[in-house]
């Protein structure tokens, strides 16, 4: 339950204005929260852990997002 908690206030940290290092380290500590509950997730398969890999996997692929950038264009 502690790996639940410590996701949910993943969740409610604040995301703007951040250092590319900032969204380096949230890019990875998402990653490992999403693997460390699927690991729950498959012993108990509660729709809720599901719920919550979810909504982490869409605030790390905002900040991935830009990360990477817009692409140039000519």
């Amino acid at each position: 339950m502690d790996l639940i908690n410590k996701a949910l206030e993943f969740e409610k940290r604040k995301m703007k204005s951040l250092s590319t290092s900032d969204r380096v380290k949230i890019s990875r500590e998402a990653k490992d929260l999403v693997l460390d509950l699927n690991q729950i997730y498959k012993e108990k398969k509660d729709e809720k852990i599901m719920d919550i890999m979810k909504r982490i996997t869409v605030i790390k692929r905002k900040v991935e997002k830009r990360l990477k950038g817009a692409p140039l264009t000519a």
